[in-house]
């Protein structure tokens, strides 16, 4: 199964468990008559519009380049991050917002609605369902280097947090009371500012990229190690990277000895962008310019 087909299959996984959810979840909230179970239904529709973007974006990203994308497609892979980052700002700003505004009702002495068992059975399964789901999509994400993928397990885990406060807010009303029906918003205002959180780490990076960040001076230093390892190759300079979707491309400058013949430094080239490749994936774009070493350069002059 290729790369692509991985990607599909754990996205429409992900497809048909929220729709399962959210069916089940609004159900469960008005049987048992619970708002927060409802909000937590209404979230997990989100969902639905990210497995899309997934799907969408993944195909247009696995496209060849073209005479318009010398440099592939990847890049539309990344704005399908950032898609996914600000759909979880715009989910946890729900959640906070409504989360304020029942607070203040109980504040001003309004008795909020005691939910009942199937209303905190139901989180509780959600809870399972999408704990799993995240685990499976992410180690999928990572196995095929996917950042889209990695994000949209991410977005799991928070509609996995966010039952678990809808959880803590039904067990509290429906095990302590109605007076405690306070401990639903206050708890779903703690998983809004954790969503959020999860929303700037995933957003932070993918505009970096589409800003043509360069790679972590420590990922820097590693290419100009495995360059060096070719014992021809000395003097690695106006070195350059970025991040194309789940690939990288690097572009760099290295002296060889004057002595050497094209054929022999084209050998050397080739040898290098294959170790490149091998390290980093076959999706690794490699610009490698040859210069003469500055020594043969001023015993011809």
């Amino acid at each position: 199964m290729n790369r692509e087909q991985q990607i599909y299959r754990v996205t429409w996984v992900g497809f048909f468990a929220n729709l399962f959810l959210s069916v089940g979840k609004i159900a469960a909230g008005i049987v048992g008559r619970s708002g927060a179970m409802i909000a937590d239904g209404i979230h997990s529709i989100s969902d639905f519009a990210t497995d899309l973007v997934v799907m969408i974006f993944v195909r247009v990203s696995a496209m060849p380049k073209d005479d318009d994308h010398d440099y592939g497609h990847g890049k539309f892979e990344t704005l399908a991050t950032i898609i996914i980052g600000l759909a979880l700002f715009v989910v946890a700003a729900g959640i906070f917002w409504k989360s304020v505004k029942l607070i203040a009702c109980a504040i001003g002495g309004q008795t909020l609605e005691q939910p009942e068992a199937i209303a905190f059975v139901a989180a509780a399964v959600s809870i399972v369902v999408k704990e799993a789901l995240y685990r499976y999509t992410r180690r999928v994400g990572e196995r095929v280097e996917s950042q889209v993928v990695v994000a949209n397990a991410w977005h799991h885990r928070s509609d996995a947090l966010s039952s678990i406060g809808t959880l803590l807010g039904i067990g509290g009303a429906y095990f302590l009371g109605e007076k405690w029906a306070v401990l639903d918003p206050l708890a779903a205002i703690i998983v809004s500012l954790l969503i959020a959180k999860v929303a700037y780490d995933l957003i932070k990076p993918g505009i970096g990229e589409m800003l043509e960040r360069s790679l972590p001076k420590e990922q820097e230093d590693e290419i100009e190690s495995i360059v060096l390892s070719n014992k021809h190759f000395s003097d690695v300079h106006n070195l350059k990277t970025r991040r194309i979707g789940s690939g990288i491309a690097i572009e760099l400058h290295v002296r060889v000895p004057g002595s050497m013949t094209v054929s022999e430094a084209h050998e050397a080239t080739d040898d290098v962008e294959h170790r490149l490749r091998e390290h980093y994936g076959q999706h690794t774009q490699v610009i490698l310019h040859v210069e003469p070493c500055k020594k043969d350069i001023l015993s011809n002059h």
